[in-house]
């Protein structure tokens, strides 16, 4: 797991969950960087093995922050995820995403439903951070991850009751979780960041599966506290992620397997 490594991931955060990113990321074991100046982005992803861009609070001078950021890591060839949080919901955010996915190569991306289905060029009804939409089939969602996925030829975590993780070839899917993931507002935002995290241990042909490990031991995490309120519900995550192992995930997820 990532203790043994302990790798320094950089993001370029939402300002309304930045504090939960990076307890989540030290929790597992990561190193959270959060810098917000332009001026020192390149030097920023000089230490870091991996990157999360968020356009979560974006604006003019986090944009530029974002680009400098994706230039330094593409160059550097390290880890670089988006997360296009509503990405639907103003022009000015879908151009920022779209700027940045024309430009820079991402590593992976991670979001819900509806903003994969919008990066897809699938019709989908969203609402603000919300996936949206009615009721769904497999088919469909396999469809829409793997279409972005072959669009912007990366690795995309698409969230929501069921993970679907996809290359644009094979599609694995995480069917665990709890509902108490969307009483914690950054929930989302934290995971993108530990996908980055998880990617720093893998070499590129082993991204689908690490993004695979890094969505499935979330939604594990999160589901053995689930029966907790929300107010307790996220430190429960938090302790979950601390306490994590390669052996307790191989095991819940047996222990998953039998009971189903």
């Amino acid at each position: 797991m990532l203790k043994a490594t302990n790798p320094i991931v950089m993001t370029v955060a939402n300002t309304i969950t930045s504090g939960d990113v990076a307890n989540g990321l030290n929790a597992i074991g990561a190193s959270p960087i959060m810098p917000s100046a332009p001026e020192e982005a390149e030097a920023m992803v000089n230490i870091a093995q991996g990157v999360t861009i968020n356009v979560g609070s974006i604006n003019q001078e986090q944009f530029r922050q974002s680009q400098l950021t994706c230039n330094a890591a593409n160059s550097q060839g390290k880890p670089l995820v988006l997360d296009p949080v509503a990405v639907a919901s103003s022009p000015y955010r879908s151009q920022v995403v779209d700027t940045l996915l024309g430009d820079y190569d991402f590593s992976a991306i991670r979001g819900n439903v509806g903003e994969i289905a919008f990066l897809a060029g699938v019709a989908w009804d969203t609402h603000g951070i919300d996936a949206g939409g009615g009721e769904v089939d497999f088919e469909q969602l396999t469809t829409i991850v793997k279409t972005c996925a072959q669009k912007y030829h990366t690795i995309v975590i698409m969230t929501g009751e069921i993970d679907y993780i996809s290359d644009g070839k094979t599609v694995k899917s995480v069917p665990y979780g709890t509902p108490a993931f969307a009483t914690h507002v950054g929930t989302g935002d934290l995971l993108s960041s530990l996908v980055a995290a998880f990617l720093t241990v893998a070499s590129t042909d082993e991204y689908l599966e690490a993004a695979y490990q890094a969505a499935l031991t979330f939604a594990l995490c999160g589901q053995k506290v689930s029966d907790k309120l929300p107010g307790q519900w996220f430190n429960g995550l938090l302790n979950e992620l601390y306490l994590v192992s390669n052996d307790k995930i191989n095991h819940w997820e047996k222990e998953e397997l039998h009971h189903g």
